[in-house]
């Protein structure tokens, strides 16, 4: 069975929205990171705006990371998008977690949640995340979209915990009922 794993940046006030998170310089830990996750993904579930945003920008990128990064397949989560451009696509069809019960039983590797949060937060909710991995970065923000919603317990269980030397600090959380669902499961 396939992992699902939810990937984001965040503030340590739990903000979500790259472009509110405070100015650090990329190194090579985050790098690291990055380059881990990509060698252990078999595709990636996006939703709308984040497809959008990622298929403006990264079929323009070059180099290995680029090239490895693209030819991922990509599961979309859309009412309103009709083709997609970024290959190799699939709009996702019917109830989300209908679908994703399906992929993650399917072969290929685990799947990666990049952004998307409102697909994060529904996933959360329906217990189908497998892994949280955060790079969470030295500052609050105070306001903008969080990736957990106030109102919401998410129970997590802290795997790891790395320093980089930028302050920024790589988090990885098993969900705590995700964690049943694997213990219980045999073999």
């Amino acid at each position: 069975m396939r992992k699902l794993i939810v990937t984001e940046f965040i503030s340590v006030d739990g903000i979500a929205e790259v472009e509110k998170l405070p100015s650090i310089t990329w190194n090579d830990e985050m790098n690291r990171f990055k380059e881990d996750e990509l060698a252990d993904s078999g595709a990636m579930l996006l939703g709308r705006t984040t497809y959008e945003i990622f298929a403006g920008s990264w079929p323009d990128e070059t180099g290995d990371f680029a090239d490895r990064f693209n030819a991922l397949p990509k599961y979309v989560a859309s009412s309103t998008l009709k083709a997609l451009d970024w290959k190799p696509a699939e709009l996702l069809k019917g109830p989300l977690p209908v679908a994703v019960r399906a992929l993650k039983e399917g072969s290929g590797g685990n799947i990666y949640v990049h952004g998307s949060l409102s697909i994060a937060q529904e996933l959360l909710r329906h217990g189908l995340v497998d892994r949280v991995r955060l790079l969470s970065y030295p500052g609050a923000v105070g306001q903008g979209k969080k990736l957990f919603p106030p109102g919401e317990q998410v129970p997590l269980e802290l795997i790891s915990a790395t320093p980089f030397s930028n302050g920024v600090v790589a988090l990885e959380y098993v969900p705590v009922a995700a964690k049943s669902l694997w213990a219980s499961m045999p073999g």
